[in-house]
């Protein structure tokens, strides 16, 4: 449902609740004679709630925050409830209906006489303090089921209470409500705090780097799902539910910035692919395959080979020929796919498969509760790309590389002896238990060492070895490239990157010279570079394409042109070899975009422990702050100054 009904409804509120009948009674009673409020304020929008947030909380500047998408819709019921209290109902159940459904409750409060605004509670008195009770019980519950109890009860233990204060319950009931008000109006407008969870940017950022992420910079996004808990991103641990509900949502709409995306920044996005999601039981709380869609891929590829028993064996010509008949019906294996990971068994393609274990479940993800993914910007609207032997090409010539950009060069061992832990002694090099980070390779006799390093790290291991022999690495070869034909296994690696089409071959290290779109500009439509805009017209701006045989349909009319309605960005991991990017699943859309990487500041190895170097650590192109980044971090340390000042 449309942003617009829920304001519609905060509008309405005061009418449906009869609130100038309450108003009247307010005007009319000693406790509410000077408070300024006249029957008929309560049809002016704005001021009726400015003067129930001055009259009965004697905070009338929250009245601002009703503006806001995520916490207008809270607000409300703090109105409601607090007018609802202001008449002396204070029960458990009173304040049920206070918070979720009160026109009954305020219909009987305007309709009984005997019903009028009472004085604020005495904290000192007994009896006005058990009539309330239970219902600041259940606002503290809902605020923060069961860890709020549990926090208030071992404040208790350690504070003294002092006479004519508010209880416990009260208290930390306020306090909570406020703070995850404060933390979703932060985190949505102003800056967010963001784990590095993969190696994707090593080694500009590290695995296990806390950062801040400046949605100033871009200018922040309305959330789409503004109903949603604050303190998670998409999905409440332990129980696995999403944590966000989809009655009220929006469409995509971006407040003013300091800028827009410019050449190498580092950029926080929602995941482009992570549309659909799959609930991973070996992950706690976590996800499988953000790329569902490589997933569906993989597995049918595998329910193709386990039906017509091509695994465990070498494929010789007459097997090889069997995948054309892949090519040829990749709908129905698909379709297989897709079915078996609906019903719950997880993709055969993973070892666990033997074992008989089965997923949590699908889930839609709406655009902003897709994860956050991190890389740096390579390609702007309207730049032209090419990736040529692991070289990154913009607009023709080679892409900046920046000091802590990571690659991987074959180094032969007939040209010199290396050892790890001379790699790691001497150099600096990592290699992570877990395998997570392998900076040094050493496979078996006949392979090359393979070093994932920088270009300063590069130089250093030259010098310390002048006979060694550098070579780019390429894990997989690129038939265009070598200008020969392809094999059928070949035509069905091409689904491992972006366009995940037989006849586009692209490879991590050698992409085809592409345009990255921009928002008003047409391309002309054909059968040859339709892969490249499928998910762009379907997916991020919601088309009906169908590809007939007589041409190319949308929405149901012959086309042979489009025009984009957003933007696009191409983004690259700076760990090129062990990076998931736009290399995999393309393009990432405007709407998508969640702000700048500004400030690291915290940062803890997964196996090293606390890296004190990198606390405070600033982040961008340059590695320092830009003015825009400070303008945008201080604005966001006054609005959180302001909220719990003047605000909570």
């Amino acid at each position: 449902m449309s942003f617009i009904y829920f304001y519609l409804l905060i509008l309405v509120n005061p009418i449906l609740g009869q609130w100038h009948k309450l108003f009247t009674k307010i005007a009319a009673s000693e406790v509410g004679k000077n408070s300024g409020i006249k029957p008929n304020y309560a049809f002016i929008p704005g001021l009726n709630y400015y003067l129930v947030y001055k009259f009965t909380n004697k905070k009338p500047f929250w009245t601002v925050l009703l503006l806001f998408p995520g916490v207008h819709l809270v607000m409300m019921m703090v109105a409601n409830l607090s007018l609802v209290r202001r008449f002396g109902k204070f029960s458990f159940t009173d304040t049920l209906q206070g918070l979720f459904f009160p026109y009954f409750l305020f219909y009987q409060i305007a309709k009984d006489e005997k019903s009028l605004p009472v004085q604020d509670t005495n904290w000192n008195n007994a009896k006005e303090t058990e009539a309330r009770k239970w219902g600041d019980h259940l606002v503290l519950f809902l605020c923060l089921p069961l860890l709020g109890h549990a926090l208030q009860f071992l404040f208790s233990l350690i504070s003294r209470k002092k006479p004519g204060s508010k209880t416990g319950a009260k208290e930390w009931g306020d306090s909570l409500i406020f703070a995850l008000v404060a933390a979703t109006v932060i985190r949505s407008y102003v800056f967010e705090p963001f784990q590095i969870p993969t190696g994707s940017m090593e080694k500009t950022m590290l695995v296990g780097d806390f950062l801040f992420v400046n949605k100033l910079a871009y200018g922040p996004k309305v959330p789409v799902t503004p109903l949603s808990y604050p303190l998670v991103h998409n999905n409440v641990p332990w129980v696995n539910i999403p944590s966000y509900l989809m009655i009220e949502k929006g469409s995509y709409f971006r407040l003013p910035g300091f800028g827009k995306v410019k050449p190498y920044d580092i950029v926080v996005f929602n995941y482009p692919s992570g549309d659909t999601a799959v609930y991973d039981p070996r992950i706690p709380n976590g996800l499988m395959g953000h790329d569902y869609h490589g997933i569906v891929n993989q597995e049918s590829i595998w329910q193709f080979r386990v039906k017509n028993n091509l695994l465990g064996k070498g494929v010789n010509r007459t097997d090889s020929l069997k995948f054309l008949s892949f090519i040829k019906n990749v709908d129905a294996w698909r379709t297989l796919a897709r079915t078996n990971l609906k019903n719950g068994l997880f993709p055969i393609y993973s070892q666990e498969f033997s074992e008989g274990l089965t997923h949590g479940g699908l889930i839609y993800r709406p655009v902003d509760k897709r994860e956050n993914y991190i890389k740096r910007c390579i390609g702007t609207p309207g730049d032209e790309i090419e990736i040529i032997h692991a070289t990154v090409y913009r607009n023709g010539k080679p892409a900046r590389i920046f000091p802590n950009m990571a690659f991987k060069w074959d180094v032969s061992k007939a040209s010199t002896t290396l050892t790890e832990q001379q790699m790691v002694d001497n150099f600096g090099l990592e290699n992570a238990p877990d395998g997570s980070r392998m900076d040094f390779e050493e496979g078996d006799s006949t392979s090359p060492y393979v070093l994932n390093i920088t270009s300063e790290e590069k130089k250093l291991i030259q010098e310390a070895y002048p006979t060694a022999e550098f070579k780019v690495h390429v894990d997989r070869r690129s038939y265009s490239r070598e200008h020969r034909n392809p094999s059928p296994e070949e035509l069905i690696e091409n689904l491992d990157c972006f366009p995940k089409d037989f006849y586009v071959n692209n490879t991590m290290t050698d992409f085809q010279k592409f345009t990255v779109p921009k928002k008003g500009t047409s391309v002309k439509l054909t059968a040859q570079n339709i892969p490249w805009y499928r998910r762009i017209i379907t997916a991020y701006e919601g088309h009906r394409l169908e590809e007939r045989k007589d041409g190319i349909y949308l929405d149901g009319k012959k086309t042979d042109t489009y025009t984009f309605a957003l933007d696009y960005y191409w983004m690259m991991g700076d760990n090129r070899y062990n990076s998931a990017d736009s290399r995999v699943w393309g393009f990432v859309p405007e709407d998508h975009i969640v702000g700048r990487a500004s400030l690291v500041w915290l940062s803890n190895s997964p196996y090293k422990g606390i890296r004190a170097e990198r606390i405070l650590k600033n982040v961008s192109q340059e590695g320092s702050f830009t003015v825009i980044e400070w303008i945008g971090f201080l604005l966001g340390v006054a609005l959180l100054i302001l909220i719990f000042k003047y605000l909570a």
